[in-house]
């Protein structure tokens, strides 16, 4: 898992998609599906980790400008 995409694909194996249009809203509901899915101990800690790293690095990037 390198890629928001690759992030997207896992959310979508569990059924997951998520698209509202705003980049920013988006990111952060990925992010909260991923939290839920490793308490629910679907995923592991490593690709919640992984999957979290990812996220918050794509949001901060769209922040910057």
């Amino acid at each position: 898992m390198e890629t928001v995409f690759d992030v997207q694909q896992l959310l979508k194996k569990y059924g997951t998609i998520i698209y509202i249009g705003d980049r920013l809203a988006d990111l952060e509901l990925m992010e909260d599906e991923i939290k839920e899915l490793y308490q629910s101990q679907f995923i592991s800690a490593k690709d919640y980790q992984k999957a979290v790293l990812i996220l918050k690095r794509e949001a901060a990037y769209i922040r910057q400008g």
